[in-house]
């Protein structure tokens, strides 16, 4: 068995070693058996698994994932420059000659995100601030976001909310995809959403993005979020509530999102990631003074 502590970085031999996790806490069963709960490194996953299953990280596998991590963040985000060049381009030609002389100001979509997991929110905040978006970050467990988010909303007053962290399927015999129950935090989202809509009911006023690695799409769509995952149960990536959160905030407020784009600007896709269409939450302002 291998000697494993809270906070190795370890993968499952039985899953072929696909996915590096942090390990959490261990425990004992009933069975006297060390059990591990482990957490994804960069995909929103929580799982058990037996210490006999797992196997620390080699100096070369770690660095891959490192590597790999950083370019997906880095791609995406020369990616969200791109277009927003092409789309200030755009905004340039349509100004009359005598504006010209005058610079626009930008004022995107205010953030407010609650993570379950600290190291997550930490990596979504710095993407925000790269990306020049106005965003408060709250580390809070999923299991109690419903108890604080309206207090958080009228404290923030965001444009876009975003509620996230951890969340799977529970193992177990065969599943009952559209029951709340046989997910680990789905339960909580829907709660947190719902108590989100009692403050703010519209979905264009305040746009929300809800869920975690193979979250219950369709109820948490169902209980008020314009954007949620996951549509085929699969794992997302740490950033994808960013990058739908920065497509709403730098979309203007007299267009729709187009819903295909904003999914295509995720990492893990229309798999991993679904939503309805929703008005944009970007205004542009003129002119920019020196002052």
């Amino acid at each position: 068995m291998p000697n494993v502590e809270v906070g190795d970085l370890v993968i499952r031999k039985s899953h072929g070693g696909d996915i590096v996790f942090k390990v959490t806490e261990i425990f004992e069963d009933d069975m006297g058996e060390l059990q591990c709960v482990l957490k994804g490194m960069y995909l929103r996953l929580m799982a058990d698994a037996p210490m006999a299953d797992l196997e620390l990280v080699g100096v070369a596998k770690l660095c891959k994932e490192i590597v790999d991590l950083e370019f997906i963040h880095n791609d995406g985000l020369k990616r969200i420059m791109m277009r927003r060049g092409q789309d200030r381009e755009k905004a340039e030609m349509n100004r009359s000659e005598a504006s010209k002389k005058f610079e626009f100001f930008d004022i995107p979509g205010k953030v407010l995100h609650l993570d379950g997991d600290e190291e997550y929110l930490k990596m979504c905040l710095k993407t925000y601030q790269q990306l020049n978006i106005e965003a408060i970050g709250r580390c809070i467990d999923e299991s109690q976001q419903a108890e604080q988010v309206i207090a958080l909303i009228d404290e923030y007053r965001p444009d876009i909310l975003v509620l996230t962290g951890h969340d799977a399927l529970l193992s177990g015999g065969k599943k009952d995809f559209g029951d709340v129950n046989n997910y680990r935090n789905s339960k909580h989202f829907i709660e947190a959403v719902k108590q989100a809509r009692i403050f703010e009911p519209a979905r264009d006023d305040l746009v929300i993005f809800a869920g975690a690695c193979q979250s219950c799409f369709e109820a948490i769509l169902a209980a008020g979020a314009n954007f949620a995952s996951a549509p085929m149960r699969v794992f997302i990536h740490a950033y994808d509530p960013v990058f739908i959160a920065e497509k709403v905030a730098f979309t203007p407020i007299n267009k729709t999102l187009d819903v295909n784009d904003a999914i295509t600007a995720t990492v893990t896709g229309i798999e991993g990631v679904g939503g309805i269409e929703t008005r944009g939450k970007f205004r542009l302002g003129l002119p920019k003074t020196p002052y």
